[in-house]
């Protein structure tokens, strides 16, 4: 039997999701995008994970699309979720990027659809398509001017040259730095403190960030209502204010 190409597990309300194709430097095939999916599928669903970190198992978080799948006639897409199971869709939940080695092509561009980046200081990153003729179609250009200054973004997409882990982090791209392997248990412990707040209120604050990119700014405090009063109405939030006034640890429930 071969060993899963995704594994996941669940660490005090956190999801870890650990891309295992290390002997193809993680690369997306179909069976690796479908196995995503379904993990950020189960994300969603399960009211006990709060949020999910992903990595890469061996010395790459991922080199893309897998090009030999792709000349044999596989497209590593899922319905719904895009490429690699979440570039088109990710998760309503956050999910944290733990990045060491490199991330490059689309191994970027799962790494842009996450929320937050932790990086090893030896990682890099980069969108080389354009070097072998292609274009970054997996979110990669959508998202890369969002995170970065636009005339930075547009170097670094056009050129296809690869960015170092530092200067990503100079830029605020990656959000923390770490020494070499350590990036996994970083970013397992920043889930864990989303983790430990209510799961209603991190999943509304994560949607209302999100979705207010594309509202009217006249209309920005009534359309976040709808993600705000179910939150404000919920057994949580007495939760946490009775917790408050007692001085202790609240016990969410999730609803």
């Amino acid at each position: 039997m071969s060993d899963p190409v995704v594994l996941t597990e669940q660490i005090d309300g956190v999801q870890v999701v650990t891309l295992n194709r290390p002997e193809a430097r993680n690369a997306i095939n179909t069976a690796t995008a479908e196995a995503i999916a379904a993990a950020m599928d189960e994300l969603d669903r399960r009211d006990d994970l709060v949020a999910s970190v992903i990595t890469g198992a061996g010395s790459t978080f991922c080199a893309g699309m897998d090009l030999k799948a792709f000349l044999a006639g596989e497209r590593p897409s899922v319905p719904g979720r895009g490429f690699a199971g979440i570039v088109e869709q990710p998760p309503a939940k956050p999910v944290i990027a733990a990045v060491e080695g490199h991330a490059i092509a689309g191994g970027f561009e799962i790494v842009l659809a996450c929320d937050l980046i932790v990086a090893a200081d030896n990682a890099v990153f980069g969108l080389p398509e354009v070097k072998r003729g292609l274009v970054a179609a997996g979110g990669g250009l959508l998202r890369l001017p969002e995170r970065v200054p636009y005339h930075l973004a547009v170097e670094w997409a056009l050129t296809g040259e690869f960015v170092p882990a530092r200067l990503a982090h100079e830029v605020h791209l990656v959000s923390r730095l770490t020494e070499p392997g350590a990036a996994r248990d970083t970013a397992l412990d920043l889930a864990r403190g989303i983790a430990r707040n209510g799961p209603l209120a991190v999943r509304a604050t994560k949607e209302i960030i999100r979705a207010a990119r594309d509202w009217p700014s006249g209309e920005a405090f009534t359309r976040q209502q709808e993600f705000v009063e179910p939150v404000r109405s919920s057994a949580d939030a007495k939760e946490g204010a009775l917790a408050f006034k007692e001085k202790r640890a609240p016990v969410w429930q999730g609803r």
